[in-house]
């Protein structure tokens, strides 16, 4: 019986191995601002979940940047990948 929760926890771990690179990271950064863009069209003065979305919106241009500046390649495939904008470098 312990034994099988040790195999499903490291199979799990197996799979999520990826979920720390920065590729990832934007990928679900984007799929919870897509998410929180379609919550303001009905709740539009719902601050909280705005200044939220502020934040994460500044996070992902910080990894963006990262991976512009390290891979410029996959920054650039994972831009059409997305379908969103380049940003703006300072």
């Amino acid at each position: 019986m312990i034994k099988k929760s040790f195999i499903s926890v490291i199979s799990q771990e197996e799979k999520e191995e990826k979920s720390g690179s920065v590729e990832f990271q934007i990928i679900n950064l984007t799929k919870k601002i897509r998410r929180l863009t379609s919550h303001f069209e009905f709740h539009k003065k719902d601050y909280l979940s705005q200044r939220g979305l502020r934040k994460i919106l500044g996070k992902r241009q910080r990894l963006l940047t990262y991976l512009l500046n390290n891979n410029k390649v996959g920054y650039k495939q994972l831009i059409s990948k997305l379908n969103i904008r380049e940003s703006k470098i300072r």
